[in-house]
């Protein structure tokens, strides 16, 4: 009646002891195993030696603990008993057979190959995103550096790993900063969009945008951070050339040898060149936000004027 699998064989390795509870997992009854060779009729064949060499070693007096027992059941499953193994012996001390008590931990051996199946799927996921992935230890030393972060910055994982981030990777102007970014990290602030700088192998910089997550083990202890960003150096470089455009542009309408105005939606000046302030003797600061025809349109000339504007 005991709650744990138990079984014996004899000296030649069949069966001679089959309890309810091995009866229940296998779903052969004592009578279908009684009498077989264990090993042979219920032994995939991959383990077979293994299991013989055990129940042998037993047989001679060497008992073994906690050995992983694969058996077949009666619809053909396996399930995974953890077993030890003793000697068994009659009242003259001679070995008669040995006696096998286990545990079944079918479910437990299933759930952890779901969860290294899982893990597998999650280290493939890292290795293979589009984006680069970068984790530190609490000490802020690189354990985590994914297949795009090794084409990003020229360096590859081995490279990096156990290196301090901040200090061998990052530029001075934002050392201070990021080591912040860290730290809250660490203390369960995460930061989503921050903006950085990294020197790549090759002593160029890239723009990374952020996102930096506190990374916990099984019993919720902080022990590292991990960042999934963006490459935007070319976002970046694209909004220079923007503002390079830009400051051209108006440079250009300020300098120009023709007079150059602006107005809002509400025809309120919004530009109001050099030129403009040389020919009309008043200052961009005097005209900025003003409307331009009710101020600076004569009478006669307001309404076509008017027309003109809203047209355009």
């Amino acid at each position: 009646t005991a709650n744990a699998p138990i079984f014996g064989i004899n000296a030649e390795g069949r069966v001679n002891e089959w309890n309810r509870k091995m009866a229940a997992i296998t779903g052969f009854s004592k009578d279908d195993v009684f009498g077989k060779d264990l090993v042979d009729e219920y032994i995939s064949d991959e383990f077979r030696e293994s299991v013989r060499q055990v129940l042998d070693d037993a047989l001679h007096g060497q008992q073994t603990d906690n050995y992983q027992l694969p058996l077949f059941t009666k619809d053909g499953d396996r399930v995974e008993v953890l077993l030890n193994a003793t000697t068994r012996v009659d009242a003259a001390g001679t070995i008669v057979g040995v006696v096998g008590v286990g545990q079944d931990i079918t479910a437990i051996n299933d759930s952890q190959a779901e969860l290294s199946r899982v893990a597998n799927d999650l280290r493939l996921l890292i290795d293979t995103a589009n984006a680069p992935i970068i984790g530190t230890d609490a000490n802020g030393r690189v354990n985590e550096w994914n297949n795009k972060a090794a084409d990003l910055t020229g360096y590859s994982k081995v490279e990096v790993e156990g290196r301090y981030l901040v200090r061998d990777f990052i530029t001075d102007d934002f050392k201070k900063p990021v080591n912040v970014l860290l730290r809250k990290a660490l203390r369960g602030q995460q930061t989503d969009n921050f903006e950085f700088p990294f020197v790549t192998k090759s002593g160029e910089r890239v723009e990374i945008l952020l996102n930096a997550t506190t990374r916990r083990d099984t019993t919720g202890k902080v022990f590292g951070v991990v960042g999934v960003g963006q490459d935007i150096t070319e976002l970046k470089r694209g909004q220079a050339e923007l503002t390079r455009v830009a400051n051209d542009l108006q440079l250009l309408i300020e300098t120009a040898n023709a007079p150059i105005f602006g107005i809002n939606a509400e025809g309120r000046v919004n530009e109001w060149n050099r030129k403009m302030a040389a020919i009309t003797g008043f200052s961009k600061d005097d005209v900025f936000g003003k409307d331009l025809v009710d101020e600076y349109i004569s009478d006669e000339f307001r309404e076509s004027v008017r027309t003109v504007l809203d047209d355009a």
